[in-house]
């Protein structure tokens, strides 16, 4: 079995665009800020054998106002920049009930039956509480990275807050030595 660190796109590996306190993607390649130290953080999660997958929602392409291949491009884009193993996405909003839609943890169950993934020794990092619930109902540890956003807190609790990706590292590397490593098999 494998580890992982499950990652939240918007708000984790780039910048969001906040308007009235709220979070949202980046609309094009152009306007995609990593965020600060992304690419050394995720070199130290990879150091220590964890498999690092992107979870991400992306309604606007249900909602009409931004086009699949607009948000496939950012994927590319942060998979060219970053040491990521897969990407995760899905495109629908609310009322389309699907099972991939974070809070529900239909993304990370897939993720983890197609790399063997022990979700038990595996961490959700993200910044709304769409991530957190997902992470816990699919039986991970979660980070919260608090960016004080104007939205709801999380049904779950998060094992831990940090206020960037940089500690949410810290915390995780500081959890990994406290663990067994998992069983091969």
């Amino acid at each position: 079995m494998n580890r992982a660190v499950f990652l939240d796109r918007d708000g984790v590996l780039n910048q969001p665009v906040v308007r009235e306190g709220r979070p949202f993607p980046p609309a094009t390649v152009a306007e995609l800020r990593l965020t600060d130290g992304v690419a050394a953080d995720l070199t130290q999660l990879k150091a220590q054998g964890f498999l690092l997958i992107v979870v991400t929602n992306q309604p606007d392409v249900a909602r009409g106002t931004t086009s699949r291949e607009s948000v496939e491009e950012i994927n590319t884009a942060l998979r060219a920049a970053l040491p990521l193993d897969d990407f995760y996405t899905c495109y629908h909003d609310d009322s389309d009930a699907c099972d991939c839609r974070k809070p529900l943890p239909g993304l990370l169950l897939a993720a983890a039956a197609h790399h063997h993934i022990d979700l038990a020794a595996s961490y959700l990092v993200g910044d709304r509480w769409r991530d957190i619930d997902a992470g816990a109902a699919a039986g991970c540890r979660t980070i919260l990275i608090d960016c004080g956003y104007c939205e709801r807190a999380p049904a779950h609790a998060p094992d831990h807050r940090a206020s960037t990706l940089q500690q949410a590292v810290r915390e995780i590397l500081r959890d990994f030595h406290c663990f067994p490593k998992p069983s091969h098999g």
